[in-house]
């Protein structure tokens, strides 16, 4: 897979593959009944992101000897490739080397709260419990992590494992070597419109129809379907009708993710829940060209307003900042941090904040009173901000104001040049989805598995609850990607 996209080139190239699905959404269901199937496979997997290329790798691992993946955009990497890519896991080798104590139950405790209790129990613990044999998996197909974690933005704990090349270039490498290795065929540009089931509401799932170069055609699947197409922050409809404090804001999605596949699913009998769970995250303000960020390392940078007062705790739970920084009379804020912080981030985000700078969205300067001068924040406000956070919450490890923890306290904003960016805010990620259990496999509104179909990826909902932890969506692609993989080729062939 090519790494060097660009995020311009990116959405170019996914408007062609986002119009062959348009109104995918609104086709009637299929059954088997007159289906004369044009090609047949063992695992057809929909959908080339992080999770559905987990599964086909996974499955060819497990002995599945054809495995196709269906991508509708032009080019494969779904959202994965535009990730921060960073990865949460109870590490037992990186964090001792810290001094951070940690464990698959507290990774789960973390998740289950963050959720408000809203995810669901059992396969948020096999997410956990199986963190960090993803790292590792990952890691025995060639993929580079730092030999430090950190907490990034929504995190809530310093657990998250920083891929060695930026965002999620490193998996799309990695996975692309390994599906050609094994001999598993992705083909780009092809959407997937029914899956088709022996009967409407019955049976088990014998394959697929797809749209390729315009017209359709039947798949066949012998083992299994793995559904992996990601969420529906893309649809701008959907997004605002399940919450409409979301209206008025953009995303950060690549345009594919509209939801057809999962709509796909149910028209079948699968089921969603947790819809109305929609996380946003910082990004360009309305009216603004850029997506800079400055907030991966949450020990040493800050959130201000324009008056340069501090609005929040940096390591709060996502739905916490994004409240905080709609909720400023300008509905945006600042973030802050000094040349050490900036200088932590990989290229491509310090390329980016350099191109904000020519269009005056970031800034940089000697001394804070200058940034602030450049950014258009009150001085003698950002000054006294940083001058308390400094010599009175880092000094003494306390945060009276908003409670950020001990641990994420211990670095001075001071070293300059010193760095500032919008922070708005954008549709990151959809929480609902498709049902499944711990097998990955789909669930109808009875509970009971749709024989041979899986999901894995943004697609399902019901593990994050409603609110997702930083660095929990990468790990939920390479954990139950994995599972649905291996369990798509352990069905017997039909």
């Amino acid at each position: 897979m090519t790494t060097n996209f660009n995020r311009r080139s990116i959405l170019r190239m996914a408007g062609a593959g986002t119009a062959l699905a348009a109104a995918a959404g609104f086709a009637r269901a299929e059954s088997s009944d007159g289906v004369k199937w044009d090609e047949t496979h063992e695992v057809v997997v929909i959908g080339s992101g992080g999770a559905g290329m987990a599964a086909a790798v996974k499955a060819a691992q497990t002995g599945a000897k054809d495995i196709v993946v269906f991508e509708k955009l032009a080019f494969t990497g779904g959202n994965t490739l535009i990730a921060q890519g960073f990865m949460n896991a109870a590490d037992p080798v990186r964090q001792p080397r810290q001094g951070i104590k940690d464990s698959p139950e507290n990774h789960m405790k973390q998740t289950l709260a963050a959720g408000d209790f809203r995810g669901d129990p059992e396969r948020v613990r096999v997410l956990c419990e199986n963190a960090y044999g993803a790292v590792t998996w990952l890691e025995s197909l060639g993929m580079k992590f730092k030999d430090n974690v950190i907490q990034i933005f929504g995190a809530l704990y310093p657990r998250s494992h920083i891929p060695a090349l930026p965002k999620g270039q490193g998996y799309g490498t990695v996975l692309s070597k390994a599906a050609k290795d094994l001999g598993i065929k992705v083909e780009t540009g092809v959407a997937m419109t029914e899956v088709i089931r022996e009967k409407a509401f019955e049976g088990p799932v014998l394959g697929v129809k797809i749209i390729r170069k315009g017209k359709p055609v039947y798949v066949r699947a012998s083992r299994a379907v793995v559904l992996a197409a990601g969420g529906f922050s893309g649809n701008k409809y959907l997004r605002e009708l399940h919450d409409p404090r979301v209206k008025g804001l953009g995303t950060d999605n690549l345009p594919g993710s509209t939801g057809e596949v999962a709509m796909a699913a149910v028209r079948v009998g699968g089921y969603l829940v947790g819809m109305d769970f929609i996380q946003s995250t910082p990004g360009a303000p309305a009216g603004k060209k850029m997506k800079l960020l400055l907030n991966f390392n949450v020990n040493g940078s800050i959130y201000v307003d324009k008056r340069g007062n501090r609005i929040v705790n940096e390591g709060a739970r996502r739905d916490v900042i994004r409240d905080a920084v709609l909720g400023t009379p300008e509905r945006y804020a600042y973030t802050v941090c000094d040349n050490e912080n900036f200088m932590s981030y990989d290229e491509v985000n310090r390329k980016a904040i350099h191109e904000g700078i020519k269009i005056n969205e970031a800034w940089t300067a000697p001394t804070i009173r200058e940034l602030a001068e450049k950014m258009g924040v009150d001085p003698a406000g950002l000054e006294k901000t940083i001058n308390r956070y400094n010599n009175e919450f880092v000094k003494n490890g306390v945060d009276p104001d908003f409670g950020k923890t001990a641990v994420n306290l211990t670095k001075r904003i001071d070293k300059g040049p010193f760095w500032a960016c919008y922070t708005g805010m954008t549709v990151h990620h959809t929480m609902g989805g498709l049902n499944t259990n711990t097998k990955a496999q789909v669930l109808d509104w009875q509970g009971n598995a749709i024989p041979r179909l899986y999901a894995a990826g943004e697609i399902t909902g019901g593990i994050h609850g409603t609110n997702r932890v930083g660095g929990n969506a990468v790990l939920d692609c390479f954990v139950f990607g994995q599972i649905a993989g291996e369990n798509a080729a352990r069905e017997r062939i039909a």
